[in-house]
């Protein structure tokens, strides 16, 4: 079969771009953005390596700096989980409005999150499902900082060096972790050692988003979060008056170590 001149042309423009896709395909790389549960699997997973041996580090500015940058990476790694599921929350909330059956895969992971953050429901509505947002919401990054390094002596404590403990968190089985030198008689608390500082963390903001002890701390981000006000690490601390027998002592300690240490802390300005 003879071809015209320009159906010749056609035809050889046909086959270029053949080939031209041909290459794409087999020599290019294609990229693929990340799944949200590929890039939840790199939260979950982060890595903070060896724990400075931070009473040796004489210079305190260089001690709070090298403190406060080892600990954040997962401090902010958390609050992007809980972000993740806040919003799956969220959406599962409006698909149930929507009158759509949740998935079994769906279904299991929201009752994973339930169970996560303590929270009791028997069936699944939006009025069941609405009031598990007080709790699954992020914690200022400078509140945590600030805390740890109050709780652990900026990581030089024996907790801290021997359990990873860096927000003096208790437990109440005999042999759970560390028995206080100080600890009163006939009291039976210990302080709770941890894998790694990432588990002190995760135990930490678990336990703010679920003890009956931060109801207030809760409320209070709440509140804020109605009016379309960030709540920040000041704005925060009042909440934590149950956190520490010193109550208001405790709560202007922490405002003068975000004060005075603001310096140091200025890399955590989305997340104050």
């Amino acid at each position: 079969m003879k071809l015209g001149s320009i159906s010749q042309m056609t035809f050889a423009l046909g086959i270029a771009v053949i080939a031209l896709l041909t290459i794409r395909v087999l020599v290019i790389p294609q990229s693929t953005p990340s799944s949200p549960r590929s890039a939840l699997g790199q939260l979950h997973n982060i890595d903070l390596g060896k724990m400075p041996d931070f009473s040796k580090i004489e210079d305190i500015a260089i001690k709070k700096q090298t403190f406060f940058d080892y600990l954040r990476p997962a401090i902010e790694a958390q609050n992007q989980i809980i972000i993740h599921e806040r919003q799956f929350l969220l959406a599962m909330i409006e698909q149930i409005d929507n009158g759509i059956g949740l998935r079994e895969v769906d279904a299991e992971r929201l009752q994973s999150i339930i169970d996560k953050y303590q929270y009791d429901v028997k069936s699944f509505t939006r009025n069941t499902l609405s009031p598990l947002l007080k709790r699954i919401d992020i914690i200022p990054v400078n509140m945590v900082l600030v805390q740890a390094a109050n709780e652990s002596g900026w990581g030089s404590s024996r907790f801290a060096v021997e359990g990873f403990n860096f927000f003096g968190q208790w437990c109440f089985s005999p042999g759970c972790g560390l028995v206080p030198s100080a600890r009163d008689n006939g009291k039976n608390h210990e302080v709770a050692v941890f894998d790694s500082p990432k588990d002190s963390i995760i135990a930490y903001m678990v336990n703010l988003n679920t003890n009956q002890a931060y109801r207030l701390f809760r409320s209070i981000r709440a509140d804020l979060r109605s009016q379309n006000i960030k709540p920040t690490a000041e704005k925060l601390v009042f909440g934590l008056i149950n956190y520490s027998e010193r109550k208001d002592e405790y709560i202007d300690e922490l405002l003068e170590m975000l004060k005075h240490n603001k310096s140091f802390l200025t890399g955590n300005q989305a997340n104050a």
